[in-house]
């Protein structure tokens, strides 16, 4: 059983964003020469995540948004009525007593995760025709770190 790490640091031009990493798992897999396995592909920070879904702009749009409804954002206005009602009583998250005003970017985290792992088939990482691996950035604009580890034969 062979095992490799690769770390790789973030830091997005905008709050959130998304950045499409397959290339960099499957350069990770390369580098690990193995034929079977795995890739664990983790962000190493709690408002940040990663994600397995169609290279879209539509459907990253369309998550964002589901995702503002769920753990709107305080420090800008809700979307709707029920975005308005989701905020915490009464209307802040209480992490931001704190001084932060990232709450939501943390509940997002425990939505989409901060992990996934992916099949390796005859040394590719074995998606789906229309799957491509992201990181997820909810609070950006400052260096974060994600690690892809490699675990296989």
């Amino acid at each position: 059983m062979k095992s490799h790490t690769v770390y790789k640091t973030f830091n997005t031009k905008r709050r959130r964003e998304f950045v499409r990493i397959t290339d960099d798992v499957q350069q990770a897999v390369d580098e690990a020469a193995i034929a079977e396995g795995m890739a664990l592909v983790s962000a190493m920070h709690i408002t940040a995540g990663v994600w397995v879904n169609d290279d879209e702009p539509g459907i990253q749009a369309d998550a964002l948004e589901w995702l503002d409804k769920l753990a709107p954002p305080s420090w800008k206005e809700p979307a709707n009525d029920v975005a308005r009602q989701l905020l915490p009583d009464p209307g802040d998250y209480r992490h931001h007593r704190g001084g932060e005003d990232n709450g939501d970017a943390h509940l997002k985290n425990l939505l989409m995760h901060h992990q996934v792992i992916v099949p390796v088939t005859e040394g590719r990482l074995d998606l789906g025709p229309w799957q491509a691996i992201f990181y997820a950035e909810f609070d950006g604009q400052r260096k974060k770190r994600l690690v892809i580890k490699v675990i296989g034969e």
